[in-house]
């Protein structure tokens, strides 16, 4: 699985003008099932982002993680994460998991994270979704299983 983790001040993913999920301080996950991923690298990514200290302490240094500041994560969907550039100029998608594997995956991982301690709202698989976010810091990880 891939990940690619944001620090957020809030974020919201919004499906034909409707907001279908929101959260104030946290995690903006965008997620990408790879094509044999299992729900055993799901737990193991869940559990580390929960416990991924990239909020400061009363030090001012990356200490907390979102359990501690009592953070709550947006966690969507994302396939082209698993993009390949490697030739010509249009990425291919090949490496992605098939979509009935990458959205049960995807509510899977979403289901860990929250199973974790962590408030979590989703946005829609497979959906033309418009997301929203005030990056904190800015922030930004990617996470593969594979790494």
């Amino acid at each position: 699985m891939r990940a690619l983790i944001q620090r957020v001040t809030g974020a919201a993913v919004r499906v034909e003008g409707a907001v279908i999920g929101e959260i104030g301080p946290g995690l903006l996950i965008l997620i990408c099932a790879m094509q044999g991923d299992t729900e055993a690298q799901a737990d193991k990514l869940a559990a580390k982002i929960a416990k991924l200290r990239i909020f400061e302490d009363d030090a001012g240094k990356m200490n907390r993680s979102v359990l501690d500041t009592q953070g709550a994560a947006l966690v969507v969907s994302q396939f082209t994460l698993a993009a390949d550039t490697s030739r010509g100029n249009r990425p291919g998608f090949s490496t992605a998991a098939p979509p009935a594997d990458g959205e049960r995956l995807y509510e899977y991982f979403a289901a860990q994270v929250q199973a974790q301690g962590v408030p979590v709202a989703t946005g829609r698989f497979g959906a033309d979704m418009k997301v929203s976010l005030v990056n904190d810091g800015p922030i930004t990880i990617w996470m593969d299983t594979e790494t």
